[in-house]
């Protein structure tokens, strides 16, 4: 079928499905739909539930300044490390299977973290959680692009708000919880492997999806052009651009979700109000990564949106150096706008490549290389908190990162695709 008739077709019946495809069932698209949001709500809460708890699982494992920021840092090195791997296992295995197996390492992980027994037992745990988030990081942009190739936007904001809304709801309720169910940390910990068990559940009966996506577009979408040889991403700037820039965001984010609690605290901010303080900046992501990629869809250049998010970005951190406990609240919202710099590149990524699996090949490539670049961030922060006793450095040295952060993404920004790029 010509993709004007595949798209006919599949808005006169459900049920459409063009030549040597399986049938397109209402179902699946349904099912695919939860998988994608319940999924999006499993992929942070296993680091914003840590960091909710940071100083209460250091004082119970015994670890130093040094080997906590270490454990803020293994986040983006196992997304960096298993991230390469996904699309290899999304093409023997089909991108369902991966992300289910995925959502079950994030259970397994999660359960086990807490009383595997010292700080080596749960680095291991919390790497088993971590793999399950990587495969599943690299594979929503491709599985979005693939069911809804010519609603990249809007299915991108609403992968994001759910992975925003997870990520709040972690941080905002994890200290509570843990006081109810008895005031340890363990199992305020493992009980978030319940919400990841759930997530399994939607991508069971789509194992053996490994064929061509359903025709569920409503508009038509141009036909994926065909290449004789591989794509050779390396040599695309906009590739090297934006996963320079996803790799500046995650540094700020993961030095966010793992360290703004513990710099509320140490200003004389109370533990569950600087809980709280940490989802207010989540949830900032719940409306915005919404709104931000179906605005960044309809533009051309997105490089203005990434200048926004860096000036509050820069306010933010500059209100943390000089008032943090005093304008808390007014810092916790500046600092979760700009930390929508995620979404903003998930959307850049469906736009910067022109297939199917050219997304899959520049998500693999920028969030790998991007998670290489941001994992001496948080450690940083961890060793320049203990040697200088404050905040003033690491504060200083989020924000000095912020600057190159809005030059690449403003590079990345620019409409043109990697295929273009890296056949020139």
């Amino acid at each position: 079928m010509s993709p004007t008739e595949h798209g006919t077709a599949a808005e006169a019946s459900p049920h459409a499905a063009a030549p040597g495809a399986p049938p397109t069932r209402a179902w699946a698209v349904r099912l695919v739909v939860v998988g994608i949001v319940l999924s999006a709500l499993n992929l942070r809460p296993a680091i914003t539930s840590l960091g909710a708890l940071l100083e209460e699982v250091r004082d119970g494992l015994g670890m130093s300044g040094g080997v906590a920021g270490l454990l803020t840092s293994v986040p983006p090195l196992c997304f960096a490390v298993f991230g390469v791997a996904a699309p290899r296992l999304a093409r023997r295995f089909g991108p369902a299977a991966v992300v289910c197996a995925g959502m079950a390492a994030i259970t397994a992980g999660l359960l086990v973290r807490p009383y595997a027994g010292g700080t080596v037992g749960f680095l291991a745990g919390s790497a088993l959680a971590l793999m399950g988030i990587a495969v599943s990081n690299v594979l929503m942009p491709v599985i979005v692009k693939r069911w809804f190739p010519d609603r990249v936007g809007s299915m991108t904001g609403l992968y994001s708000m759910a992975l925003a809304l997870g990520t709040s709801l972690a941080a905002a309720v994890t200290v509570p919880l843990t006081g109810a169910l008895g005031g340890g940390w363990r199992p305020g910990l493992a009980v978030w492997a319940t919400i990841a068990a759930v997530a399994v559940l939607p991508w069971l009966p789509l194992l053996r999806d490994h064929g061509p996506a359903p025709a569920v577009a409503r508009r038509e979408t141009p036909p994926e052009p065909v290449r004789t040889a591989p794509l050779r991403i390396s040599r695309s700037r906009t590739a090297w651009a934006l996963a320079v820039f996803f790799g500046l965001q995650a540094t700020a984010a993961y030095i966010t979700m793992g360290w703004m609690p513990q710099i509320f605290r140490d200003a004389g901010v109370p533990a569950g109000t600087a809980g709280v303080l940490l989802a207010v900046t989540m949830v900032m992501g719940v409306p915005l990564a919404f709104v931000i990629p179906r605005v960044a869809g309809r533009l051309p250049h997105q490089g203005p949106i990434v200048l926004l998010l860096g000036v509050c970005g820069l306010a933010g951190y500059a209100g943390l150096y000089l008032a943090p406990a005093g304008g808390a609240w007014a810092w916790a919202v500046l600092l979760g706008v700009s930390n929508c710099a995620f979404p903003l590149a998930l959307t850049m990524v469906g736009m910067r490549a022109r297939s199917g699996a050219g997304v899959a090949q520049l998500s693999a490539f920028a969030q790998s290389t991007g998670y290489l670049i941001s994992i001496p961030g948080p450690l940083l922060v961890g060793v320049l908190y203990q040697h200088s006793g404050g905040w003033g450095l690491p504060i200083a040295l989020m924000a000095g990162l912020m600057v190159p952060q809005m030059v690449v993404g403003f590079l990345a920004g620019r409409d043109r695709t990697v295929e273009d790029e890296a056949a020139r």
